[in-house]
């Protein structure tokens, strides 16, 4: 089977083919991430599985700047590269990579210096406090690596290598997977949770590691690491057009804290945990629309640069179908799946399980909605329209849920939490509809 260019013309089959290896490494990078969860959950304890759940939302703070140069720093590159110059396309790449690096390096160090008082600081006490303490700094000591395995993960279709970065991906989740099992399986009951850091962080050295080597060395892909200058203005270029997807990982973090705070006065310790079985369960489900964005972000940034623009079109209608069909299919199996998810996690605990059914069936409801407004953000995100998909995420990861979560419980108590988040992603979905529509005449892509 030939290799799909970035030029080539997408039919469906073409489409679904190249980004099909994005949609299962996003996949397959969040059921390590359960596997993680499930490890915690069923061998080290409500406590501890609690503690990560609080801790996460701010690691994942620290991580956003992979997300934010893998978007951004990809829509120039192949914008560059539709132009036909390659040359640039990897001075930018290489920039943004050591950019990059250079932060994950500075944010691990403030990390851990400084992990204490900001877990007091968003309300932990006691076992919590120390659990949560433990953890980070484990999982701080490998952010760099971790930041890399999230740029990589958009540069990595870039270079018409979608097939190495599911590769590189899965790799990365056996890892963790098999260390899990090894760590926190085995280890004593005091040393559980830093068993479970110890296995992400070797995952993440593998996924931010190898990809770095690849790079390095010559290979046959589009893109190259080597030598580049600091050019601030490119840096900042690509800062500002991956701000939404920085955005949007800030502020589902921020608001995962507000969750956190809003579930502690409605159901206690067990509102969170619950809400931590929920969040790693809907990171399966939203890896597929976040693949499709990652998929056909170069193949919007290379035509666009090109002026194709009759490819353009058709590459938006056919990924807005596929999200489509995607949507539905998720609805019917997270309403299937919400009581087996559940039991899986938490079935210790009926009141616990029980608690997270009902949440779960609130949750699956968004699924339909949620693609639009995760693929509205990344398409803008691919024209260099960064301000427009920034506000599409800033809407929807702050205003929209913020605003939800703190007004529907006041009506209808722990079923309203829950049901912010539909509301929140039925508001998203509009937003982007209307900004697709309304700037179809300056980017010709309807």
């Amino acid at each position: 089977m030939s290799r799909i260019k970035l030029s080539d013309h997408f039919t469906y089959g073409r489409l679904l083919r190249f980004t099909m290896p994005s949609i299962i490494m996003m996949i397959f990078t969040s059921v390590y991430g359960v596997v993680d969860g499930f490890f915690v959950s069923n061998f080290a304890g409500k406590t501890p599985f609690a503690a990560v759940n609080f801790i996460m939302p701010f690691l994942m703070i620290l991580s956003t700047v992979g997300f934010m140069f893998g978007a951004g720093g990809t829509a120039m590159v192949s914008k560059a590269f539709g132009e036909g110059d390659f040359d640039r396309g990897n001075r930018l790449f290489s920039l943004f990579v050591y950019v990059t690096l250079g932060l994950g390096v500075l944010f691990a160090a403030l990390g851990i210096a400084f992990i204490r008082p900001i877990a007091r600081f968003l309300g932990a006490e006691g076992e919590l406090l120390d659990n949560s303490v433990v953890y980070a700094r484990v999982i701080l000591l490998a952010l760099p690596f971790q930041v890399l395995q999230f740029l990589f993960q958009s540069f990595f279709v870039t270079a018409e290598r979608p097939q190495l970065g599911l590769i590189v991906t899965v790799s990365s989740g056996v890892t963790n997977m098999a260390l899990d099992a090894l760590l926190v399986g085995l280890l004593p009951a005091g040393y559980k949770l830093v068993g479970a850091a110890a296995a992400t962080g070797m995952s993440q050295l593998v996924g931010g590691g190898v990809p770095l080597v690849y790079f390095f060395r010559k290979n046959s892909s589009l893109l190259r690491l080597g030598r580049t200058s600091f050019d601030g203005r490119a840096v900042l270029r690509a800062s500002v057009n991956g701000s939404s997807e920085f955005m949007s990982n800030i502020s589902m973090s921020l608001v995962g804290m507000l969750y956190n705070v809003q579930l502690m006065k409605y159901a206690g310790e067990d509102g969170v945990a619950a809400y931590g079985v929920m969040m790693y369960v809907s990171m399966i489900f939203s890896a597929a629309f976040i693949g499709v964005s990652i998929g056909t972000a170069p193949v919007v940034g290379f035509h666009y640069g090109a002026e194709n623009y009759p490819e353009l079109r058709g590459v938006l209608r056919r990924s807005v179908v596929l999200i489509g069909a995607f949507s539905v299919a998720m609805l019917l199996c997270g309403e299937l799946m919400a009581v087996p998810l559940s039991r899986l996690f938490v079935g210790y605990d009926a009141g616990l399980c029980a608690l997270t059914v009902s949440g779960f069936r609130w949750f699956a409801v968004s699924f339909l909605f949620m693609g639009y407004a995760i693929y509205g953000s990344g398409f803008f995100t691919a024209l260099g329209d960064g301000v427009t998909s920034a506000i599409i995420s800033f809407l929807r990861t702050v205003v929209f849920q913020t605003a939800a979560v703190l007004l529907l419980p006041l009506r209808w108590g722990i079923d309203g939490v829950w049901a912010s988040i539909v509301a929140a992603e039925l508001m998203a979905m509009t937003l982007s509809a209307a900004f697709l529509v309304g700037k179809r005449g300056k980017y010709h892509y309807m």
